[in-house]
């Protein structure tokens, strides 16, 4: 369908955006099935487009973004110039929308992992693999670029390898449109996230060309190649500075193992200075293929931040001047008088450097100094917060702390210092401490009401261990129903949760049924949460009064389980003797017949049916008994036959469902209720029942069965 803009103004938010979230289908077209995980800007649903009956990724924005109406215009611009991109290694986005104040964007189901999940669990990766996905990626930008659209967030959670080993970039339209917004490094979600991969210009807002992208691909693959990230620090703010002033990192190839050939193209990447990088992402695919056939040579390696130079010029080696052929001139015996006077001062500032330094030595150097008393600093680092301050105030000095979450330090420790252990100081000197507060704190998220794998899947990706405590609660199997510490409580990173899991309502024992009257039986029933069916009735007296029960008493059942009850009718046990004019058959014998043909010919030769089970294991389907016996006997005469059973569900996956309804009294079961999907499976099949194939069921039960397709018409 067309992509369609945003209207000009934007009525008041209706409703809350999670109740949105709730209603599960977007624009009656978009289902959200599961959640697949979240992000800074959006959380992500595997989803299925009803119309065209294909599984997508439906990413829906983030409350904060949705209220802000220049992002969201900014949105939807530049996600259908993404839309428009069409590239084996760039996600499809197929349409963007809006539901009330609810946002989305609709795009390709990829099958497979991150590459951020891939690098979680392999941590570094072989070169050649590394190089291949490289080669991609790069592929995916030259295309974009082509088609002059920046990403300005390329991180490895926003890179995706299909089980093939195809990469393929994703989240074109919303990096651009977040890109537009304000650059702080204080806005929630826009950078925090992605600062570990941001270039310097993006860091100082400078404009930003298809170079930004590839220095954000130099430090991917650098993370590829080693297993970290080339800049860290404890705060975005400080890995920013990082991006912008500190030096190259550069890869050891010998300790590392990397190619010099690859080694220097990462170098490259990683240059400060845009016109130092690759100029497209074409050269850089070429380099890689090139550095793949010829890895031992490297050139590509220059200094951080020198001039700008040609390819020969980095290589060639810088040569000394030549001397020159022509006689010198008086301008020649200037200048070598000037250095004259140049190597005198020179020779006066290095005197002046001693003395100044013997100064220093007798001033700061000796100790106990005549010049002042001071105090030889100690190592506080590791102490306890009150144990330090002790130590400093009994040596004469002055302690100033500042707290900081600490991922490897304990709580109440000290990390670091200032000055260092060994400086020598000024008694009432101030020391300062940086003292850690524990693991950073993080607010738990809501997984009340979740599927358990869900719940605790999007927990694990949060870095928190999960407990799992189940229990019988009235909701379906495997809901999460409460959790432990509560949502939205602020818990260090790493904590572990306790969920709270349904089992499902607890099992019933069933009671004996047994001469009880229909009327008394169904509010036994009632009261205990099971169903019974009282359609098959035999002779007998008294009248409404329960003759036999399917599923014995003491069992141990699921609650809205199918009772079958046989109920006498009032009718003498023994069939009074037929009129003397009366129609006599023969009752045919029909051990060892099935079911489906028993049932036909009794009901072809004018008999009632009644049906007994018997669970033996063997020739299940089949009459293994019947009463009366074959030979004449009145029409109308009721025959109780005895179907063999195995107790357990048959599986009719993939049957049409006349057969499979079949196949389900053969096994002593009825169906309850119909089910409709449009999920998996081949059209009008059927695609599973409840309980499943292979669960033990007791016969005379009935089951639910689930079909590929669309409800009749009522």
């Amino acid at each position: 369908m067309p992509l369609q803009s945003p209207a000009k103004s934007w009525p008041p938010r209706s409703k809350r955006f999670v109740d949105l979230i709730e209603e599960r289908v977007f624009n009656n077209r978009y289902r959200l099935d599961r959640k697949l995980g979240e992000g800074g800007m959006a959380t992500v649903y595997c989803g299925t487009d009803i119309l065209l009956r294909r599984r997508v990724a439906i990413k829906v924005l983030r409350e904060q973004y949705a209220a802000d109406e220049e992002f969201v215009r900014r949105f939807y611009q530049e996600a259908e110039s993404a839309a428009r991109l069409s590239h084996p290694n760039i996600v499809n986005t197929y349409d963007v929308g809006r539901q009330d104040d609810t946002y989305f964007i609709v795009m390709e189901l990829v099958d497979g992992a991150s590459l951020g999940e891939i690098i979680a669990a392999d941590g570094r990766l072989p070169e050649p693999v590394a190089i291949d996905y490289a080669i991609q990626i790069a592929s995916g930008l030259a295309y974009a670029h082509r088609q002059g659209l920046l990403h300005r967030d390329i991180k490895p959670a926003n890179i995706l390898v299909t089980r093939d080993d195809v990469v393929k970039l994703s989240d074109f339209g919303i990096a651009r449109a977040v890109s537009q917004q304000t650059m702080a490094l204080t806005k929630p979600g826009l950078v925090m996230g992605s600062v570990y991969y941001i270039s310097p210009e993006q860091a100082q807002e400078h404009e930003v060309h298809e170079t930004a992208d590839l220095y954000s691909l130099g430090v991917v693959l650098f993370q590829m190649l080693t297993g970290k990230l080339p800049y860290t620090g404890e705060s975005p703010v400080t890995v920013a500075l990082k991006h912008i002033g500190d030096p190259v990192p550069a890869i050891d190839v010998d300790e590392s193992g990397v190619s010099p050939a690859l080694a220097a193209i990462v170098n490259k990447l990683l240059q400060k200075r845009p016109e130092h990088r690759f100029s497209s992402a074409s050269e850089l695919a070429t380099a890689l293929r090139e550095a793949r056939e010829r890895p031992t040579i490297a050139g590509y390696r220059i200094a951080d931040d020198a001039p700008a130079a040609s390819p020969r010029e980095r290589l060639a080696p810088q040569l000394p001047p030549r001397r020159s052929p022509m006689p010198d001139r008086a301008v020649v015996v200037q200048g070598a008088q000037a250095g004259g006077s140049r190597a005198w001062a020179l020779g006066a500032l290095a005197v002046a450097l001693l003395v100044a330094t013997g100064l220093g030595y007798l001033l700061f150097a000796k100790p106990l100094s005549p010049f002042g008393s001071q105090v030889l600093v100690a190592d506080y680092t590791g102490m306890t917060q009150a144990q330090a301050q002790r130590a400093i105030v009994n040596a004469g000095l002055r302690a100033r702390l500042t707290k900081t979450a600490s991922e490897s330090v304990a709580a109440d420790r000290v990390i670091r210092q200032s000055p260092p252990a060994g400086t020598a100081v000024a008694k009432n000197q101030v020391i300062e401490l940086v003292v850690s507060n524990g693991k950073p704190m993080r607010g738990l998220e809501d997984v009340r009401g979740y599927n358990v794998s869900d719940a605790q899947r999007t927990l694990q990706q949060e870095g928190f261990a999960v407990t799992l405590v189940r229990r019988f609660d009235n909701t379906i199997k495997d809901n999460v129903v409460d959790q432990s510490p509560k949502p939205q409580a602020q818990v260090p990173e790493g904590s572990r949760v306790t969920l709270i899991v349904s089992d499902g309502p607890a099992p019933v024992t069933v009671p004996n049924f047994v001469g009880l009257k229909t009327g008394a039986a169904r509010t036994l029933a009632d009261r205990l949460g099971l169903t019974l069916d009282t359609t098959e009735s035999i002779s007998g007296e008294p009248p409404d009064t329960v003759a036999s029960q399917s599923v014995p008493k003491g069992s141990r059942v699921d609650r809205g389980t199918d009772v079958r009850l046989v109920i006498k009718n009032g009718m003498p046990s023994q069939p009074s003797p037929p009129p003397a004019n009366g129609p006599v058959v023969t009752l045919p014998n029909l051990i060892g017949q099935d079911y489906a043909s028993a049932r036909a010919m009794l009901a072809q030769a004018g008999f009632n049916i009644a049906v007994r089970y018997a669970q033996q294991g063997v020739n299940n389907g089949t009459i293994v008994a019947q009463a009366p016996s074959a030979g004449p006997q009145p029409q109308g005469t009721t025959v109780t036959i005895t179907l063999s059973v195995s107790g357990e569900v048959p599986d009719t996956v993939g049957m049409t469902p006349t057969d499979a309804i079949a196949v389900l009294r053969a096994y002593g079961y009825s169906v309850s209720r119909w089910e409709y999907t449009t999920g998996v499976g081949a059209g009008g099949r059927v695609v599973g029942t409840d309980p499943g194939a292979g669960s033990a069921l007791a016969p005379g039960s009935s089951v639910t069965l689930t079909v590929n397709g669309t409800p009749p018409p009522q």
